[in-house]
């Protein structure tokens, strides 16, 4: 029987030193970059037929994925989100064909499920007991609806302006909940002097700082490839904050280039962030390699308001080596953009995939994207999380059927 995983080493791509990927493992021990799981490509003997009629999850790409076992693995059946066709939309905006790769649908509401599942399963794996993450909220809930499937205490530190019904998940599931008066980057201060005192003990597991939920994520991209009969489309729009997801797919298509599953130019990949908070736009437009820290970071769309991703320097080489591009969208366009898209689609975005349309639209003004592009957009989580973005203004019936009109803003 081949190999469950064909998980080789870990792989610094700051400094290049290799690390063994069978002991836990976080950031470079040189130089403190994240650090990449890298596989034995050459000795993949599957093909794309050899994934008909496996298990309809993310973990089809086992031998892509670093978990040694299937007993290891932790679940709630996540993965093969649709891809759905947009035609309203795409009109709306100029383009032939549009399609939504819908994350929302996932387990816990948002694509943060994917890097979760991977990464708690990981960390069971190679012995972890108790893990510790900041979150702007998605991952906390995620990561502790996995570390309770799994059985591992989860510690999350999350800005108390977070959504509250992400504070509900990550309670309801058990996680150890601290709400921090600050930005996800205090939240990440509380963790390491929280676990500093027991680094044996705890690991972290914040955004890039263990090699695993990067691992999860990839398989966006892996599934975006299948589900076009494994081909690439011509764009991919991703709204970015720590840029976890954008790593993820560019590593993705990167391994189904060299395993020869897909063919052709990588597709171009596009960061969007808010005007509020726009480190990695800045950095782009600079023409820079890294990006400075974002100050008074604010947004609407809470899960990109990171203001300074530890791996900023692999979400612009993504950018730079597909020829992609960066842009910052104002919260009230997205917003708006959430209420649209509804409206034409069905489809209740949360507001981090809504600013994927929102830039989609600038780049289709600016001739960026062509009318015949094949663009996908990611919708990394369900509308329902943030029910604010849509305020809902109806008339009220009395029961004597007396109509009361709401009252302007």
């Amino acid at each position: 029987m081949p190999p469950y995983s064909s998980l080789s080493h870990l792989d610094c791509p700051r400094c290049h030193e290799q690390h063994d990927a069978h002991v836990r493992q976080g950031v470079c021990r040189r130089c403190g970059s994240p650090l990449l799981a890298r596989y034995d490509l050459a000795g993949v003997r599957t093909s794309p037929g050899d994934l008909v009629g496996r298990r309809n999850d993310l973990w089809r790409y086992h031998e892509l994925l670093p978990v040694s076992a299937p007993e290891h693995v932790v679940s709630l059946g996540e993965g093969m989100t649709p891809l759905l066709e947009m035609p309203r939309l795409a009109a709306d905006l100029g383009l032939d064909t549009l399609l939504v790769k819908d994350d929302g649908m996932l387990p816990t509401g948002s694509f943060k499920s994917r890097g979760a599942a991977v990464g708690v399963s990981r960390a069971r794996e190679l012995g972890a007991t108790r893990l510790a993450m900041p979150t702007n909220g998605n991952a906390g809930a995620a990561w502790s609806a996995y570390a309770a499937r799994a059985g591992l205490e989860l510690l999350v530190a999350m800005p108390v302006d977070a959504p509250s019904i992400t504070r509900v998940e990550t309670v309801a599931t058990g996680g150890d909940l601290r709400l921090v008066d600050g930005l996800i980057s205090d939240a990440g201060r509380m963790v390491a002097t929280a676990v500093a005192d027991d680094a044996e003990d705890w690991f972290d597991v914040a955004t890039l700082k263990e090699p695993y939920r990067i691992e999860g994520k990839k398989t966006m991209g892996f599934e975006i490839a299948e589900q076009l009969g494994w081909r690439m489309p011509d764009v991919i729009v991703y709204p970015t904050g720590g840029g976890v997801g954008v790593i993820g797919i560019h590593k993705a298509l990167t391994e189904l280039v060299e395993l020869g599953w897909v063919e052709g130019p990588l597709p171009r990949l596009v960061c969007v962030q808010s005007t509020g908070c726009a480190p990695i736009v800045q950095a782009y437009e600079a023409g820079a390699r890294e990006s400075e820290p974002w100050p008074g970071a604010r947004t609407v769309a809470f899960g990109i308001n990171v203001p300074k991703a530890l791996g900023d320097f692999l979400v612009l080489d993504a950018v730079y080596a597909t020829g992609g591009t960066a842009v910052a969208v104002r919260d009230d366009d997205l917003l708006a953009d959430v209420r649209r898209t509804g409206e034409l689609e069905g489809l209740f975005l949360c507001p981090e995939g809504a600013a994927t349309v929102t830039a989609t639209r600038l780049l289709r003004d600016r001739d960026w994207i062509a009318a015949d592009d094949e663009v996908v957009l990611l919708n990394t989580g369900a509308g329902l999380i943030y029910p604010q973005t849509v305020p809902v203004d109806a008339p009220t019936v009395s029961r004597d059927g007396t109509l009361t009109l709401p009252r302007p803003h």
